[in-house]
């Protein structure tokens, strides 16, 4: 199966679990679990959109974004925009969407091992570089 559909099945789950979150949890579980899984969430859409992106290129994109729609909110976002980007600044968000493109990136790790990892045929694997044994027991480490 290729990236991109993994990448549209995350997404599909991300969204199911957001919306979970949200009915089964509340308070600040339900806030700042849906700032995670919004990350989560821009990760699955960037590598939709660029399957060939390292795991960690997502993730820092999925992140930039993020800090992006929340700084925004500090100069106002358009009521139009403010359903999907929200309107208050909230400085613990940018810790979340820390945790969410981690997690981003540990989802989208084993797809690219296996996609290009030790004993794969290179000449098929996609033309980037491989997730390296360093990057797989970083993400093996984080909580």
């Amino acid at each position: 199966m290729s990236r991109r559909w993994w990448a549209f099945g995350g997404a599909v789950v991300t969204v199911a679990a957001g919306l979970g979150v949200r009915a089964w949890a509340g308070g600040d579980v339900a806030k700042y679990g849906g700032d995670a899984l919004y990350t989560v969430l821009v990760c699955a859409l960037v590598v939709l959109a660029a399957p060939r992106l390292r795991p960690a290129a997502a993730a820092g994109i999925a992140l930039g974004l993020s800090w992006a729609a929340e700084f925004l909110q500090i100069v106002g976002v358009p009521r139009v925009l403010q359903p999907l980007l929200g309107a208050t600044f909230n400085a613990p968000d940018l810790f979340w969407y820390v945790v969410g493109a981690a997690l981003g990136w540990c989802l989208a790790l084993p797809g690219r091992a296996r996609d290009a990892g030790p004993g794969a045929d290179r000449s098929t694997a996609p033309a980037s570089a491989p997730v390296t044994a360093r990057e797989s027991r970083k993400c093996n480490r984080l909580p």
